[in-house]
């Protein structure tokens, strides 16, 4: 999925999630009960089937800027179906990093103007160096684990034709601390992604997140 190939809309719904951060690229599998966001979800996709997620960060009291994080990303519903009940089972799939820049009163649900979060790697001529760093750092990381979890993962990443993609990828699948997640999605630079994930892959017990 390309960026480029994608209209987001100015404003969107948000869904607020304690201790939950999706990535670009990322798959998340959500259960809609709370009325608000079954309102959200109706509304989306009778639209252009676009919400955001970000973490909630404290008790919903007094302004969102308070208990929000200040980047998320907008995700695209991939699959939704819902259950005789009137909840429902959905797959959200994360398109872009966005900032929050406006809430909106006047909603049943959180709804805020966003603008795209464009990260771009530098030097363009050592992107191929630092992808090899990185799937480096996996591999060492993933070498005691089974040959079959190791193709797996190999074959993630080898989806990746550029490095924020790849410290996305590997970001959504190993990275299991919240704040840290959440450290790695508001940071712009994709260079300064790249040492952090490999500290903490030198240093985690792996497993991947299903």
């Amino acid at each position: 999925m390309k960026m480029n190939d994608i209209d987001l809309p100015e404003r969107c719904g948000v869904m607020l999630l304690p201790d939950c951060t999706l990535f670009p690229h990322g798959g998340l599998p959500l259960y809609i009960f709370e009325p608000r966001y079954r309102k959200m979800l109706e509304e989306a996709l009778e639209g252009d089937c676009f919400f955001a997620v970000a973490r909630l960060m404290g008790e919903e009291v007094g302004y969102p800027e308070n208990f929000v994080a200040p980047v998320g990303t907008i995700g695209l519903v991939r699959a939704s179906r819902e259950q005789d009940d009137g909840t429902s089972q959905l797959l959200i799939h994360g398109v872009m990093r966005v900032r929050f820049t406006e809430w909106h009163d006047g909603y049943a649900y959180p709804y805020a103007s966003i603008e795209p979060v464009i990260s771009i790697f530098t030097p363009e001529n050592q992107a191929e160096a630092a992808m090899k760093t990185l799937r480096g750092a996996v591999e060492d990381a993933l070498r005691h684990m089974p040959e079959e979890v190791q193709n797996g993962v190999f074959e993630l990443l080898d989806r990746a034709d550029e490095p924020g993609l790849m410290t996305d990828i590997i970001s959504q699948q190993f990275i299991h601390d919240a704040d840290l997640r959440q450290s790695l999605l508001e940071m712009d630079s994709i260079g300064g992604r790249i040492p952090v994930i490999c500290e903490f892959l030198r240093n985690a017990n792996l497993s991947t997140e299903e």
